[in-house]
């Protein structure tokens, strides 16, 4: 069975690697065959891999049938853009923001339209003068919307279908709204209808209403203390209570698992929950004769982990617990204990019945593996050895083996995460996570003042290990194959006691630490246009050497590109340190991830056209103005700043965008020109100056593709064979212009946007230059 069951996830995994989705009528039949199939071979032991071949199909195809479902409930392309009166239910704890709040909303009825809206979308309220201000509570924004779930509202909405930034190694937000049956993302029009009309009371909406009030009045008891996210996350699991900086923190020093709901809390409150019930039952000789004391703490251990997965949000590593204690409890139940292994296959099976997108999320493996790993190590226990020696086995099974996926997945390892989770583990799921749960239950302001103190104590001693040297150890992103081996290290060094030299493991893991990530080769380069929305950010990469032109927009107060995005690409592709980073002027969306790259990465040489008083500029290690006419060259590519010349500076008549640093790189195998937010002065200014030197074999469209530029004499100048837009999808600026579009066909050239192509990846080698957006190379069918 338990072969079956991974080879049923194995099927799934591959299915969600599929450009396309096979046809609904083929998945259907094809399902039932497997499950015909794997009936039949179930009971012919000879026949073991035709059983899990059976397996891979059903997985596959259960997962097609599921995709199938969910694509058929998106919106359609012709409704996007447009305005709709829809009535529905909000379905989730709304999420608190700077200038509003989201929820998910459960479309019952559209007015006014015969059309077919989907079934349950993400919406936005912004607000309209009263923008949260630093002292403003999240309790006190939301009710100014008067919005809380369960309730029925009358929205004027304006959809667009499910829409992500697709870059190298980033997070996929299509295949996140996709697991949540998010057919449309929107946002409520302030000039329509904003009207409650009534109340739906399914028990999902008691629970969130359940969930809503302890936020609120965690929010305040305790004001505007800066644990209290974490203490509100762990009692009902909103982690969008945590600070940014904070889980930054939590992320450094290897403690994240413990900062909201997660399978550790569930297991511990289930345990906890089991005895209790199992020592009152056998204080009643009635109630032992009527049901055996073990089988009564099964079910209450069961129904405490239900519950508190429930209060969760019902996460997926709430879920994985949950349904491995259901499972431990029915073997219990039925009196046959099942191997530790099957019950980890169970509860394997049933997260992903539910949620098959579940395999795309890197916690659902981190999760698995962090319990297959406790397994593991304590398979040789013979129930002898002190409590202290079976801890410290498994703090270093889990650290030394989760690294090389930790790697894969995030590029780092918190070296100093043991010593943090020595303290953390203890203090948060035996003190800090009990006491937030009984204030949960139990009005006791003191108590949870209490929790609050505790909870900012360990924030403080996290802070410490964050500080110690070689706290964290950052790389690139390993090649998949080194992983592979480093696996086969990590059974080999935690093999019970008996093999020999299992120190040899350790060896294993060289090639994961050592291997680095493909570079260009002397002469070549190749450049990167990440998808960061509407704004900019751009990677050159040449033999050994890398320059960064501008860092992407900001999206609020606490988050940016260059945190979200920028920086993690760096890291990923093996870019730290920056040898060179220009931030072309002072617009947020090219300059406001730059303070975010400028902290996290090390940079040698800043250049820009901002003002010395600039905060980017003072965090500069060196900086100097963007100028005409300095040249250098690396690895056989030249670089070439062609404007803003020295007295551009000092033109009261060029706006900021006319100041943009336009950079032009060029070498052997090609050239791009880099021109920021340029318009038709500048480009003007550039033909004049620069002439057929303007010349290249890609353009990086000048802002946007907006309709103040791409003038007809600059592309005749430039002659660009390909030109790459940065553009946000249905941006509101209308960018790029269909005029502008067409004066690029009019010259030949190809036109990638990152809108639509996501992160445009071009390699000048081989004499000639090839150009491919991410979505492209690595296609889903969801995108």
């Amino acid at each position: 069975m338990t072969a079956f069951i991974v080879a049923f996830a194995v099927g799934i995994w591959c299915l969600q690697q599929q450009a396309v989705l096979p046809s609904l009528p083929s998945s259907t039949l094809l399902l039932i065959a497997g499950a015909a199939c794997a009936g039949l071979f179930a009971v012919r032991p000879l026949r073991r891999l035709l059983f899990c071949l059976a397996g891979f199909a059903l997985g596959f195809c259960w997962a097609a049938v599921i995709g199938h479902l969910h694509m058929a409930d998106r919106l359609s392309p012709d409704l996007e853009g447009r305005d709709f009166v829809v009535a529905g239910v909000v379905a989730s704890l709304p999420a608190i923001g700077e200038r509003g709040v989201r929820f998910e909303f459960d479309i019952e009825s559209v007015q006014g339209a015969n059309v077919k809206l989907p079934g349950k979308v993400l919406l936005s309220w912004y607000g309209s003068g009263f923008g949260p201000s630093a002292d403003e509570s999240a309790a006190a924004l939301e009710d100014a919307f008067g919005i809380h779930p369960g309730e029925r509202w009358l929205f004027t909405v304006r959809l667009k279908r499910p829409h992500g930034s697709v870059n190298p190694q980033g997070f996929d937000y299509e295949a996140w709204l996709m697991e949540r049956g998010l057919g449309a993302t929107g946002y409520v029009r302030q000039r329509g209808e904003q009207k409650k009309i009534g109340e739906r009371n399914l028990p999902s909406d008691y629970i969130e209403r359940i969930r809503e009030g302890v936020r609120t009045r965690f929010v305040g008891v305790l004001g505007e203390s800066t644990t209290a996210g974490v203490l509100i996350a762990l009692a009902v699991g909103d982690q969008r209570a945590i600070d940014n900086e904070d889980w930054r923190l939590f992320s450094r020093t290897g403690v994240t698992h413990l900062m909201s709901i997660s399978g550790l809390h569930v297991t511990l409150i289930s345990g906890l929950v089991a005895a209790l019930a199992s020592f009152g039952w056998r204080r009643s000789p009635s109630l032992v004769l009527r049901l055996p004391a073990r089988k009564a703490a099964a079910v209450a251990g069961t129904l405490a982990a239900l519950t508190y997965t429930l209060l969760a949000g019902f996460g997926v590593p709430a879920q994985r617990t949950f349904f491995m204690v259901a499972a431990v409890a029915a073997a219990l139940w039925s009196g046959r204990i099942s191997s530790p292994s099957r019950v980890l296959a169970l509860a394997l099976l049933a997260v992903l019945l539910v949620d098959p997108w579940a395999v795309l999320a890197a916690g659902f493996w981190l999760s698995f593996g962090a319990v297959a790993l406790i397994f593991y190590v304590s398979q040789g226990w013979t129930g002898r050895e002190s409590w202290l020696r079976q801890w410290a086995s498994v703090q270093w099974a889990i650290t030394v083996g989760l690294a090389p996926a930790a790697l894969l997945l995030f590029s780092q390892v918190s070296l100093v995460g043991p010593l943090a989770n020595a303290v953390a583990i203890p203090a948060v799921s035996a003190i800090i996570t009990p006491l937030a749960l009984i204030c949960a239950i139990v009005r006791f302001d003191p108590l949870l003042k209490f929790a609050d103190l505790l909870t900012g104590w360990l924030m403080h001693f996290l802070e410490w290990c964050d500080s110690l040297p070689l706290a964290l150890w950052q790389q690139p992103v390993p090649p998949i194959w080194t992983v592979c081996i480093a696996t086969i290290g990590v059974v080999w060094l935690l093999a019970p006691r008996g093999l020999a030299s299992r120190w040899l493991g350790l060896l294993l893991f060289l090639p994961v630490l050592l291997v680095q990530p493909p570079r260009p080769l002397p002469g070549e380069a190749w450049i990167t246009t990440l998808d960061v929305g509407q704004g900019l950010s751009v990677l050159v990469r040449t033999a050994e050497h890398s320059l960064l032109y501008d860092a992407g927009p900001a999206y609020g107060n606490d988050s940016d590109s260059g945190e979200r995005i920028v920086a993690p690409y760096l890291r990923a592709v093996g870019s730290i340190p920056l040898d060179a980073m220009v931030v072309t002027h002072n617009d947020i969306d090219h300059s406001g991830g730059a303070l975010s790259v400028l902290t996290s990465v090390p940079v040698l040489d800043f250049a820009s056209s901002l003002e010395r008083a600039n905060p980017i500029v003072a965090a500069a290690a060196s900086a100097r103005r963007c100028l005409r006419g300095d040249r250098w060259t690396w690895d056989g590519v030249d670089f070439a700043f062609l404007h803003p010349s020295t007295g551009d500076y000092s033109n009261a008549g060029l706006k900021i965008n006319n100041l943009s640093c336009v950079l032009r790189v060029s070498g052997p195998n090609g050239s791009m020109l880099l021109t920021g937010d340029i318009e038709k002065a500048a480009e003007a200014l550039l033909v004049e100056r620069e002439g057929p030197a303007l010349k290249s074999d890609v353009l990086l469209a000048p802002h946007h593709g907006s309709r103040t530029s791409s003038t007809e004499e600059f592309l005749v100048a430039a002659r660009p064979e390909v030109v790459v837009v940065p553009v946000g999808y249905r941006n509101r600026f209308g960018h790029p212009r269909a005029d502008v579009l067409g004066r690029y066909a009019d010259v030949g050239a190809r036109v990638l946007r990152t809108d639509l192509d996501g992160a445009v990846t071009l390699r000048f080698s081989g004499g000639n230059v090839t150009a491919q957006g991410e979505r492209a190379a690595v296609p889903r069918y969801w995108r």
